[in-house]
């Protein structure tokens, strides 16, 4: 399960705290009853984004991305040129999306030009407020800054509204789902590559 220790305690706190004043309760006494109640299935879920950690960056722990540009992408493009080879990628706890955006990118610029490829990446968190961001991809200047420049000329453009938005180009190679991985997993077949050192790092 995730580790919530004592040294969380404040954290656990001060996030739940602000469910019980959203939904109008004097105390957690209250809360557990509302959780007993036919509320309690859909405020489960706002009780794990609340308590759930995103930390994240784009390009976070980059030698993951060198590893995957550099020893894997090589020669899945061999393959694809040979006998139509698939790829697919899996960011498990994708938060906010800019781990998946940061494989979108260094998967794009190795993609052969004018040839149709199978590659895609599925992106999933527990976190469905998350998922949502991520689907929109739409990111503040202050979080695109460990994003290359060579990849803010291709897959950044500007949204209008002084955010940034991430390609359509990129937004096609990947697909947003919440997902519990505690729960019964509904993908199919096996992923070439998985990316989960920064959800699994949180668990016991």
């Amino acid at each position: 399960a995730i580790v919530l220790g004592d040294h969380k305690r404040n954290l656990v706190y001060g996030r739940l705290a602000r469910r019980l004043r959203a939904l109008g309760l004097e105390d957690f006494s209250d809360y557990v009853d509302y959780l007993k109640g036919p509320e309690g299935p859909s405020e489960l879920r706002e009780m794990m984004n609340a308590v759930t950690t995103n930390l994240t960056s784009f390009f976070r722990e980059p030698h993951h991305f060198e590893t995957l540009e550099r020893d894997v992408l090589p020669g899945w493009v061999k393959a694809q040129g040979q006998s139509g080879g698939r790829l697919r990628i899996w960011s498990a706890g994708c938060s906010s999306g800019e781990e998946p955006y940061s494989i979108a990118m260094t998967l794009a610029q190795c993609l052969p030009r004018g040839r149709a490829h199978d590659a895609k990446i599925l992106a999933t968190d527990i976190d469905t407020q998350m998922v949502a961001t991520a689907s929109a991809g739409l990111y503040a200047e202050d979080r695109v800054k460990g994003i290359p420049d060579r990849y803010m000329r291709a897959f950044v453009r500007e949204a209008g509204d002084g955010r940034l938005e991430m390609a359509d180009t990129l937004k096609a190679l990947i697909t947003f789902k919440p997902l519990n991985l505690f729960d019964a997993w509904p993908m199919r077949g096996p992923f070439d590559v998985i990316f989960c050192r920064n959800v699994m790092i949180y668990f016991d």
